[in-house]
C-alpha cells in the first residue's frame, strides 16, 4: 500500500514543526488573542477593540517578498526574509492610519527543511514583535514537484484597526508639506531588475560591495523597515501616507492625492545602492523612480505648521527624514500627479 510519505509529504515533520513554531507565535501574542496556534482558525477578541475605538473599521493587507526570496535561497540566509514579509503587509496598513493587530503567514515548499522553516518563521516573529502585532496563525504546505529542493515561497496577511473618521488620507490641501521617511535599503520591490543587473555585471552575492565590508548578498537582504513605532504616535498630525513599494514614488504617491492635486517633489540624496543600480544597470531616472523607493520608504503629507513637531518625533524614534516637497494644484486635468523639480 502506498503512503503519503512515499509521495513526498512528511506529515509527521509538519506536526513537529507546528510544535516548534508555537512558542515563536506565543511570544508575539497581544491580550486580545484567544487560544493559541493549532486550532482550525485563529481567534481575536474584537470586543476589546470596541472599548478603545469608537467606530472601529478593520483594515487588511496581503503581500509577499517577490524574487528577493531567490537571493535568500542562493545565500542560504533565511533569518531576515520573514521580517520583510511582515513589513510589506504592516506598512500598507499604516498607510490607512491603522494600528496593526494580527498576522498570518503562508509558507510553501517542495519539501520541508526544518532549519529553513524555523529561521523564516522566527524572522516573522521578530517582525511581528516590532510591529506590536500577534502572529496568530498560518499554514505550512509541503508540495512535491511544485518547487525545487530548498526553494520556498511566502505570503503574509495582516489585519489592523482604525476609527472610521481617522482613515487616511484625508483633508490634503494645497501647500501641505511632503516628508520623506528614509528606507533601510531596497526593501522588497524591484528585485527582478536588481538580480538582472547583478548578473550582467558578473557579480557574485558573496562578493564584497564597493561601500561596506559586507557582501552584496547581505546588502541586498537588508530587511524592509517597519515604521509602526515611529508613525503610530504621530498619526493625528498626518494627512496622508504613501508606502513606497512596487511602482516607486511615481505610482504610489498619487494613490493618496485628490484628482485635482499633485505632489511637487524636490531632489534628495539617493543612497549609494540606488545610484549604483542606475549607473551600472543603465536605468533611467524615471524608471528608477517607478521601480524602487530610491531611499524613501514612506511619504507623509502633513500641514506646514506640523513640520517641526513631526520631524522631531520621527528623529527621536530613530528615523532619518527629509522635507522633499509640497502639494500643489494640478495645472491641467491631464497633468502628472507627481512632478520632480
Amino acid at each position: 500500500m502506498r503512503t503519503y510519505l512515499e509521495s513526498g509529504v512528511n506529515v509527521e515533520l509538519g506536526n513537529q514543526l507546528v510544535k516548534k513554531i508555537k512558542p515563536i507565535a506565543k511570544s508575539t501574542f497581544r491580550d486580545e488573542v484567544i487560544g493559541g496556534i493549532g486550532s482550525f482558525a485563529a481567534l481575536f477578541d474584537f470586543t476589546a477593540l470596541c472599548k478603545k475605538y469608537k467606530n472601529p473599521a478593520l483594515v487588511s493587507s496581503t503581500d509577499g517578498v517577490g524574487t528577493k526570496l531567490l537571493i535568500a535561497e542562493e545565500m542560504g540566509k533565511h533569518d531576515t526574509i520573514g521580517i520583510d514579509l511582515v513589513a510589506m503587509c504592516v506598512n500598507d496598513i499604516l498607510a490607512q492610519g491603522a494600528e496593526p493587530l494580527f498576522f498570518l503567514d503562508y509558507f510553501s515548499a517542495g519539501s520541508l527543511n526544518e532549519e529553513i522553516v524555523l529561521s523564516v518563521i522566527n524572522g516573522i516573529g521578530i517582525g511581528c514583535k516590532e510591529a506590536k502585532m500577534a502572529l496568530i496563525g498560518g499554514e505550512t504546505a509541503e508540495m512535491p514537484s511544485m518547487y525545487r529542493k530548498d526553494v520556498y515561497d511566502l505570503a503574509g496577511f495582516a489585519v489592523g484597526v482604525v476609527d472610521k473618521d481617522k482613515i487616511l488620507p484625508q483633508n490634503i490641501t494645497v501647500g501641505d508639506a511632503i516628508i520623506g521617511v528614509h528606507s533601510s535599503g531596497i526593501h522588497s520591490n524591484g528585485f527582478s531588475l536588481v538580480r538582472n543587473i547583478i548578473k550582467n555585471c558578473g557579480i557574485s552575492y558573496s562578493d564584497l560591495s564597493p561601500w561596506h565590508e559586507k557582501s552584496w548578498g547581505k546588502i541586498l537582504l537588508e530587511p524592509t523597515k517597519i515604521y509602526v513605532n515611529s508613525l503610530l504616535p504621530i498619526m493625528s498630525q498626518i494627512k496622508g501616507i504613501a508606502h513606497i513599494t512596487g511602482g516607486g514614488l511615481i505610482d504610489n504617491i498619487p494613490r493618496i492625492l485628490p484628482n485635482h492635486l499633485a505632489a511637487e517633489i524636490d531632489s534628495w540624496q539617493w543612497p549609494e545602492i540606488f545610484t549604483w543600480l542606475s549607473k551600472e544597470g543603465k536605468v533611467a531616472k524615471e524608471e528608477m523612480l517607478k521601480t524602487f523607493n530610491c531611499g524613501i520608504g514612506m511619504v507623509l503629507v502633513i500641514a506646514q505648521d506640523n513640520i517641526a513637531d513631526v520631524c522631531d518625533s520621527l528623529i527621536k524614534s530613530g528615523e532619518t527624514v527629509s522635507t522633499i516637497g509640497k502639494i500643489i494644484e494640478k495645472p491641467t486635468d491631464n497633468a502628472k500627479s507627481v512632478i520632480f523639480t
